[in-house]
């Protein structure tokens, strides 16, 4: 794998949120006013890697992320490639990529999509252990389901713009 080199740009910094899943966090960076970046394809072309970009942004990680993609993208975006990994599943852990989860009380407290509400283990798969409530799988008003984290620019459902802070209200609790 070729490293960014001299030429390759540094793109804006943007701060990791605490918890935040990669897809989230790379829809953040393309965003980020500093960057003009069209798509996932368009960062991974500055790391030779187009392809996994775009999957990690939809939350598939098959083949699971390399060390030198981790450490050519935390040099390009000046984020280490530890704090990457934690943005991803635990390696060999399962994870489900649809139905998107999201607990609105923990998105209330760190607006970001978190990795692990992505998880297929039993305890996670139906709640969040913090506030004790029950994942949403889709938005509670117009029960449309909710877009990659990704896209998440206004923290809000794409349909029917209810905030997601506001999500919390419909949880039942576990």
């Amino acid at each position: 794998m070729n490293q960014p080199d001299e030429s390759t740009p540094r793109l804006g910094y943007v701060e990791p949120l605490e918890y935040e899943s990669i897809s989230h966090y790379l829809g953040r960076l393309r965003r980020f006013k500093a960057n003009s970046l069209p798509s996932a394809y368009a960062l991974g072309h500055l790391i030779k890697s187009e392809g996994a970009l775009a999957r990690w942004e939809k939350l598939y990680f098959n083949p699971f992320p390399s060390n030198e993609q981790l450490e050519a993208l935390g040099k390009l975006i000046g984020v280490t490639s530890d704090r990457l990994t934690e943005m991803f599943p635990s390696k060999g852990t399962t994870h489900q990529p649809k139905p998107i989860k999201l607990c609105g009380a923990c998105y209330a407290e760190v607006p970001c999509h978190r990795i692990a509400w992505q998880s297929k283990s039993p305890d996670v798969i139906i709640g969040c252990d913090r506030h004790q409530l029950r994942l949403l799988s889709n938005c509670p008003q117009c029960k449309k389901p909710f877009l990659i984290p990704a896209l998440w620019a206004e923290g809000k459902c794409k349909n029917c713009s209810l905030p997601f802070a506001k999500m919390a209200k419909f949880q039942r609790a576990l």
